[in-house]
């Protein structure tokens, strides 16, 4: 996790395009696995995955296994800056996130969640 939430390391991780349409998706869709993310953003698995690493080892992002998928949501810690930041951006950037939906969208077979309890 960051050091404290360092504003700076924070900006750094959210500074690269994939990265940030990333933690966009998944603070609108409560999570995605890997292959949603790349049908979403249309890149490579291999890009996706070194993305998610450095999303998850700056402490953005969290993972959990469901069986054979993997899938990653936003931190349960993060401080509600960042999560401001994060709904203020895709506030005000729609387009950001318009295409990357569609793509999700149109997608066959994507992984079913299990379902909550109680």
């Amino acid at each position: 996790m960051l050091n404290e939430w360092n504003p700076v390391q924070v900006f750094k991780c959210l500074a690269d395009e994939t990265r940030l349409a990333i933690l966009l998706l998944a603070n609108h869709e409560a999570e995605l696995c890997v292959c949603e993310l790349t049908e979403a953003l249309q890149v490579s698995q291999p890009k996706v995955s070194r993305h998610l690493a450095q999303l998850r080892s700056c402490g953005l992002l969290q993972d959990r296994r469901q069986g054979q998928w993997m899938f990653y949501r936003l931190s349960p810690a993060l401080p509600q800056w960042i999560e401001s930041v994060l709904a203020q951006t895709a506030e005000a950037n729609p387009t950001l996130l318009e295409v990357p939906l569609q793509q999700l969208a149109r997608m066959g077979g994507r992984p079913v969640r299990e379902a909550a309890c109680c």
